[in-house]
């Protein structure tokens, strides 16, 4: 407490004693209820107070003592006007005096209005020798009554409570892990060491647990808090296995402070086991919640100085969630070469579409009985004449944000049907292409007639197009997008479930929603060599997609063995690096050919 907070506070203290004894005189008894009222005001007041409250008289008679002081001393019932007894000692510097010898000293030496100690030391009577820390004030009140010529009125702020209040600062309410306050202060700890040892390596690890918002909403606040909680238990317990500190940094993100690493690929694992375990901490009767996390890591030396590690750490989990639910980004200096201005690519963009800055990549898609690229995903490439080819995850959210999704929407229908014109004219094998399609983008008026509209100028059969929409975004489940999706099929194009396995369908709606396809994510697949759980899971969603009369389509298929696996389970099509990476259309056309 500041000195002037103390002084009105005793100033006020000290006229509830005056009107306590002004009472208990028994003088004007006309005004007996009106300051038994008042005295009743001041003690409400002052027993809410967490600082402890004691009036004594000059023999040691306790005039009034509030309810943090009474807990402090341990009173028993009918204290007031008897003696304190026994005598609490306090602890000044390496001297201790019994509480009522330090007061007379201070009668006697000081005329000064207020005494302050602060953290000494009070040994309260029966505490069996436990001393509470305290800050110590007292001011001698003269006032000549029967209980004496002088007063002392004591203040005592309990540091315990400080304490405790210093711990909820530096820990999450939910988990009780250590929040990102204490992981700052560690940090700096941990600098410090670095500077004395040019051979340490330190990994941050910041794990963002995907579509929390989205699950919330399906299985209750409470139910999240619970995943939650186990998932710091998990963490800590983990740590102790691998030397690393957890902690809660904001809602759904935890942090990981791994100091003397060994190497990159460690953290890598690390984190990939976090994503596995996780994938399995909540499960509904009729359905699993597939939990993913968005994993940012970064390292020092290798991901630059210390100055900027934690912001690095940041920049690659961004990169992670850009990329997918799941992934795991680790930060390299190089990725600072293309910080770009989003407001600069922004404007930029409409000049990039009137330019032909813009062009269509092509991932093949191959039939698994014969390993024939049958169809392929339409992808859209920025090719930026200052930076280069800007990744997709780089400008897409910028459209989505800004609604110039659309437009670029239209562009890369009409270049998608002009090519397959082209492959028409030039006898190129036939093949469907499967163009991604927004929310945005189906909400918008016209988008079904402009469809309708290109398909006949550029005179391609409408079988040939199919539109990929995000499991997340098709299980908005209104009227109208249902209307708009009916609306499509009856064009004769087809539509793709994207991305299934990462939203939480209703397999109800997923019943009547009118897709052809249905595209398994590759985040679901990430450990299916090695997990007998995602094996059966992949299987089930194949065998759910066959009774609803889909095709099924696995994407992520990186090597041989997991297409051997996969194949086993009769998926019908699969798409990944093993076979090809997004190519632009003269390198695809080379795949067209075999």
């Amino acid at each position: 407490m500041e000195m002037n907070v103390i002084n009105m506070f005793i100033a006020a203290l000290a006229a509830l004693l005056s009107v306590r004894l002004f009472f208990l005189s028994g003088e004007k008894k006309q005004y007996r209820k009106l300051i038994e009222k008042k005295t009743r005001v001041f003690e409400k007041v002052f027993d809410v107070s967490t600082d402890a409250i004691l009036i004594l008289s000059e023999n040691n008679k306790i005039l009034y003592s509030n309810k943090a002081m009474v807990g402090i001393l341990g009173l028993t019932d009918g204290f007031l006007f008897k003696n304190l007894h026994p005598i609490p000692k306090v602890k000044i510097d390496k001297e201790l005096k019994p509480l009522d010898a330090l007061l007379k000293t201070l009668h006697t030496v000081s005329e000064e209005k207020v005494h302050s100690f602060s953290g000494v030391n009070l040994l309260p009577a029966g505490h069996k020798g436990r001393s509470v820390p305290v800050n110590l004030y007292i001011e001698n009140f003269s006032e000549k009554n029967r209980y004496g010529k002088w007063h002392t009125i004591i203040l005592m702020h309990d540091l315990r409570n400080d304490e405790k209040n210093t711990m909820a600062a530096y820990r999450h309410k939910l988990t009780g892990l250590p929040n990102q306050s204490q992981a700052l202060m560690d940090m700096n700890a941990l600098y410090a060491k670095i500077h004395l040892d040019k051979n340490m390596m330190l990994a941050l690890v910041l794990i963002d647990i995907d579509n929390i918002p989205q699950l919330r909403a399906i299985i209750g606040y409470e139910q999240v808090n619970e995943i939650l909680k186990k998932f710091a238990n998990y963490l800590t317990i983990l740590g102790k296995k691998y030397n690393f500190s957890a902690y809660h940094t904001f809602h759904n993100e935890f942090l990981l402070i791994c100091p003397k690493v060994e190497s990159s690929d460690k953290v890598i694992g690390l984190s990939e086991e976090v994503q596995k375990e996780l994938a399995s901490f909540y499960k509904m009767e009729d359905a699993r919640l597939h939990l993913t996390a968005s994993v940012g890591i970064s390292i020092y030396p290798e991901s630059g100085s210390t100055l900027n590690l934690f912001d690095n750490a940041y920049k690659a989990l961004a990169q992670a969630k850009k990329s997918g639910h799941g992934r795991v980004s680790l930060f390299k200096e190089e990725m600072l070469q293309h910080d770009y201005d989003e407001l600069v690519l922004y404007n930029e963009m409409h000049q990039a579409l009137e330019k032909n800055e813009f062009e269509v990549y092509y991932q093949p898609i191959v039939d698994v009985k014969n390993r024939e690229v049958v169809s392929a995903e339409a992808l859209i490439r920025w090719r930026h004449p200052k930076y280069g080819l800007i990744a997709p995850d780089v400008f897409i959210p910028m459209m989505e944000k800004t609604g110039f999704i659309v437009d670029i929407g239209r562009f890369v229908l009409e270049e998608v049907l002009k090519q397959l014109k082209r492959w028409e004219l030039f006898k190129f094998r036939q093949i469907n292409v499967s163009i991604n399609m927004s929310l945005l983008e189906i909400e918008t008026e016209g988008f079904i007639e402009n469809v309708e509209r290109q398909l006949i100028h550029h005179k391609v059969n409408p079988e040939l197009i199919k539109f990929e929409i995000t499991e997340g975004s098709a299980m908005r489940n209104s009227e109208k997008l249902d209307n708009e999706f009916l609306a499509l099929k009856n064009l004769g194009v087809g539509i793709s479930l994207d991305d299934f396995g990462t939203g939480y369908t209703s397999f109800s709606y997923l019943k009547k929603f009118p897709a052809d396809i249905l595209k398994i994510d590759k985040t679901m697949i990430d450990y299916i060599l090695v997990n007998k759980e995602d094996q059966r899971i992949i299987k089930a969603m194949i065998e759910l997609g066959h009774n609803l009369g889909m095709k099924i389509v696995v994407e992520g298929i990186e090597n041989e063995k997991m297409f051997d696996l996969i194949s086993s389970y009769e998926c019908d099509y699969m798409q990944g690096y093993y076979f090809s990476k997004p190519v632009p259309v003269f390198e695809f056309q080379k795949l067209l050919r075999k």
